[in-house]
This record gives C-alpha cells, structure tokens and sequence, in this order.
C-alpha cells in the first residue's frame, strides 16, 4: 500500500531527470533509438546521421528519393516524435 506522498519509480526518475536537467537529453537519445519504429527499418537503415540541436532534427540520408519523402513528410515526423517524448522536442527538420 502506498501513502500519499510515496511516488512511482517513473515518477521519481522523471523528478531526478527534470532536476539534473538531463530530461532533453534524455528524450533525445530515446529518439534517436526510436528512430526505426518511427519511420521504419528501410528508411532507417540509410540514415547515416541524425541529431537533435536547439529543438531541430538534424538528417543526413543516403537516399535522395528517401529524402524526398522525409521532406514531404516533415510536419508528421515532428509531431510523431514530439507525441512520443510527451513534449515539443523537434520543431523543425533539417536535411544535411
């Protein structure tokens, strides 16, 4: 039985993420490990670079097809990824 002001494993890793201020970190290495599930393996696997700086995501794609649609599919990526770190993490898209 918890008492009230007992908190959650999650939560209390949350709290101590927030306090240290490695949150963002945090979400942004989960993307870049999320990053097949989120666009898929065949897209995935010809991403030969992706970061996050300043709330952009940084891609450099082999594939000048694949980057094409990436481009056109822009505005679903952001807010996929922002859905999943339950933020806004990426507010633009930006092709190396």
């Amino acid at each position: 039985m918890r008492k009230t002001n007992d908190k959650s494993l999650k939560e209390a890793i949350e709290q101590m993420l927030n306090v240290y201020k490695i949150k963002r970190r945090y979400d942004e290495t989960g993307v870049v490990a999320a990053w097949p599930e989120l666009v898929g393996k065949s897209v995935a696997n010809r991403t030969k670079e992706l970061f996050i700086r300043d709330k952009k995501l940084f891609l450099r794609i082999e594939s000048s097809v694949i980057k094409h649609e990436l481009m056109l599919m822009r505005s679903q990526i952001i807010d996929k990824i922002n859905a999943e770190a339950k933020g806004v993490l990426v507010e633009e898209i930006v092709f190396l």
